[in-house]
Formats: C-alpha cells, structure tokens, sequence
C-alpha cells in the first residue's frame, strides 16, 4: 500500500475514533469520509474488511469489532436505524419480573419488525409517534435506550391489558399508573395492586 493510501486509511480511522462509535452504517460512512461516489465507498468497505479493519455486520452496517464482541442491545437498535429503545419482554425479563425465556430481544420503534444478526433475534413492536418520542421513563445505559421497569410495564400493558406478570410483586404500580398519564396511554393494570 502507498504512504497516500496508507495516511488516507489512518485519516479514515482517526475520523471513525473520534466519534467514540463502534458500529457505523454506510451513509455515516460515507459522509464522515467525504465520498462523492457510493462505488468508491462500497469497493473501499470491502477492502477493509478484507484487511480486517472493519467487520461487515448487517445490511449497510459495519462495526470496528467482531459481531460477536458487540453489546446485542446497542447492535439491534443500530441495525433497526430508526429511533427505538429497549422494553417490553425484554426489560421484564432482565428484571425477573416475567420468569419466561424469550429467544429475542424486543425493541420499541415505529415499525414493526423481526430480523436477525448473527445468534441475536430482534422484535421491533410498533408504536404510534406520539407515545414513541415521549422519553418519560426512558433511560440510557452505554449508549443504549432502555425502559425503565415501569416503562417496560406501561407498554405491555398499551400492546396487551391483560398482560400476566410473574413477579407482580417487584412493580411499583404507583408509578406505572403515573407513566401511563404522562406517556398518554390509557390507564390498566391497576387492579393488580
């Protein structure tokens, strides 16, 4: 490789180090990099990955590292490109408030979606904007947005009322009833107290 194309790929590089990201899509690329031409971007990716410098992970998706070292929240909220966060089963499930095993992870977003990313399984539930961009109860951990448990039982309850939870116990109900006002969803569950 000549010292140009050498000081470009490293230039490349320290731009991508800078964002502090590990996982890109090709429109970010693509821009960060200054491209003018999508074929010049596409033949450079491959060469990357050919070379080891970047790692193909989904459609239009790249990542410094290999698929397998990537946290599987942060993956399926990237690959999904669209503004999503965790909750539902998945929440529920991490806080032994529902003690059934999910083979997937479920994201909120404004599609609907099943996909697949290696051994991950993603779920993306629809939800309508108004309730989507209304943050109440959402926080981020490591660059990921994950509900809160009264979050993740708010929205249960908004896709199913009658929803069973095996550790009822653990919900402060108090204050998925609150959420449940804020977000604007109609009050359910309640009677469960």
């Amino acid at each position: 490789m000549s010292t140009e194309k050498t000081n470009i790929t490293a230039n490349r590089f320290a731009l991508l180090a800078r964002m502090n990201e590990t996982i890109f899509h090709t429109g970010d690329l693509y821009n960060l990099w200054g491209f003018k031409n999508t074929n010049n971007l596409y033949t450079t990716l491959k060469r990357y990955v050919k070379a080891g410098l970047l790692y193909r992970v989904y459609n239009g998706l790249y990542s410094i590292h290999p698929v397998t070292e990537l946290d599987p929240y942060l993956l399926g909220i990237k690959a999904l490109h669209k503004y999503s966060y965790v909750s539902v089963e998945s929440v529920l499930a991490d806080e032994g408030i529902v003690q059934q095993s999910f083979n997937y992870i479920t994201l909120i977003s404004s599609i609907s979606k099943r996909y697949s990313i290696n051994d991950n399984h993603y779920y993306s539930r629809r939800l309508h904007d108004r309730y989507l961009h209304n943050n109440a109860g959402i926080i981020e951990k490591n660059g990921v947005r994950i509900a809160t448990v009264e979050r993740a039982v708010a929205d249960l309850l908004y896709y199913n009322p009658g929803a069973y939870f095996d550790g009822d116990a653990l919900i402060p109900w108090d204050k998925v009833k609150a959420l449940q006002q804020v977000i604007g969803y109609k009050i359910t569950g309640m009677d469960r107290r």
